[in-house]
């Protein structure tokens, strides 16, 4: 029966893999990829987004806790936390053995391999020395980082896509897509998905909050909210995403992903609930 469903799938419901190459040009030994490319458009619209909500002083209560200048600098603490925390975070939580075997394959970023939640502590990690440093309210500075980090996320999962990698799993719904690494079989496009709810949705979540419900005034209101979005949307879709080979599924049919998003819920929760109850 699935393999009918399959073939069916197969002949008249797909959805085709773009023909991308995953390297937009090439030069001698550089290349340039769309992996790449992703982060760098991340990390300068959300430089420019938070660049505007901090002139806007009518979004804080009093005046706004940092200046361009600050965000200037704040950018490549950002990059640093992101790819470091990235790539160590994977290394950590999903590949340790082999890596330790291989420790030389660390460094081999443009290979793949970049974990969500350890890019999450790298920069929890900068923007607390980056607030000590400057004398800037840590809270006030992850609110407008919370704002600005799903459009990163937006643009690094299209990259997922066009990679070919952290697909999901066999299925015979209509837009499945047949991904040239992963076998004969259509599989939910788990990466767009991910875009959708994990970028756009938090995005336009905490731009209503923001802009619309002064969030900024109750500081940690919209990193909890960031948390929160985040941890239950990749909950939930980590029932559509492909667990990776050398992991499969843990105990109970339940995903590394989703063991790691139940300490952001109870965060995402603690945040909200300290950000509605500070005067």
């Amino acid at each position: 029966m699935q393999a009918k469903i399959n073939l069916k799938a197969t002949t008249f419901c797909l959805m085709p893999f773009p023909d991308i190459d995953p390297i937009i040009f090439q030069i001698g030994p550089f290349a340039l990829r769309w992996y790449a490319l992703a982060y760098i458009a991340g990390l300068m619209i959300g430089y420019r987004y938070m660049v505007r909500l901090a002139s806007r002083a009518a979004l804080w209560p009093q005046s706004p806790p940092v200046t361009e200048n600050h965000i200037d600098d704040l950018l490549l603490w950002v990059t640093a936390g992101v790819i470091i925390g990235g790539r160590l975070g994977y290394v950590a939580f999903y590949n340790a053995p082999y890596y330790l075997d291989h420790p030389g394959q660390i460094l081999v970023i443009w290979a793949g391999g970049m974990s969500f939640h350890g890019g999450a502590l790298g920069v929890i990690a900068a923007l607390l020395l980056f607030a000590k440093r400057k004398n800037i309210p840590a809270l006030a500075l992850g609110d407008m980082t919370a704002a600005a980090v799903p459009i990163g996320i937006f643009f690094g999962r299209i990259a997922n896509f066009i990679n070919s990698e952290l697909w999901g799993r066999p299925t015979d719904v209509a837009w499945g897509v047949v991904f040239p690494n992963g076998g004969p079989l259509p599989r939910h496009p788990s990466q767009l998905y991910e875009a959708g709810l994990e970028g756009l949705l938090i995005f336009a979540v905490i731009t209503y909050f923001v802009w619309r419900r002064q969030a900024f005034g109750k500081p940690g209101l919209a990193t909890g909210l960031f948390v929160l979005i985040y941890g239950l949307s990749r909950m939930f879709l980590e029932f559509f995403r492909q667990p990776d080979a050398h992991i499969g599924f843990l105990s109970g049919g339940i995903t590394m992903g989703q063991v790691l998003c139940v300490p952001m819920i109870i965060a995402g929760l603690a945040f909200i609930t300290f950000a509605l109850r500070k005067t």
